[in-house]
């Protein structure tokens, strides 16, 4: 089976297909994170979101963070798999599923992910709100891109 750990996606995420991508005899936990859109973003109504990324990028960036995560929790098995394109209130757009053979390695690892997709990780979105759109920028919000995506040396 030709089995992607990392990927990037304009489809909707199946949370089964990602946790089977990490099922395996020794493994004694398996933990998840679901990131979904959610409908209140800072006091203004959000209507949907528009992620972008620079896809090739964004594979090769997640299959650091697997790397990063084989480092540190040797044991552990990670699954992440990001949607990109138009996401309405409730929809999944990230899932992260990492086994291990103690639970603690696993939380922690799955953790690790997340906060390592908002730090390297090309992927950008445009909140819809009620009130209008805004392109926020890089993962954290500590970048904005005002065109709607990141000028070339924001890739490097």
């Amino acid at each position: 089976m030709n089995e992607r750990l990392f990927v990037i996606t304009d489809k909707p995420i199946s949370l089964e297909e990602v946790i089977q991508k990490v099922m395996r005899p020794e493994a004694g936990a398996v933990t998840t994170f679901i990131g979904t859109v959610r409908e209140w973003t800072k006091g203004k109504r959000t209507l949907f979101l528009q992620y972008e990324a620079y896809v090739s990028m964004a594979e090769k960036m997640l299959r650091q963070i697997g790397e990063e995560i084989r480092e540190k929790w040797p044991e552990a098995k990670v699954a992440i798999t990001h949607r990109i394109g138009r996401l309405d209130i409730g929809e999944i757009a990230v899932v992260i599923a990492v086994s291990s053979p103690h639970r603690n390695d696993a939380y922690a690892a799955n953790r690790y992910a997340i906060e390592r997709i908002k730090q390297i990780v090309p992927i950008w979105k445009k909140e819809h709100w009620e009130d209008g759109t805004e392109w926020v920028g890089n993962q954290l919000e500590t970048k904005a891109y005002p065109t709607g995506r990141p000028e070339e040396e924001d890739l490097r």
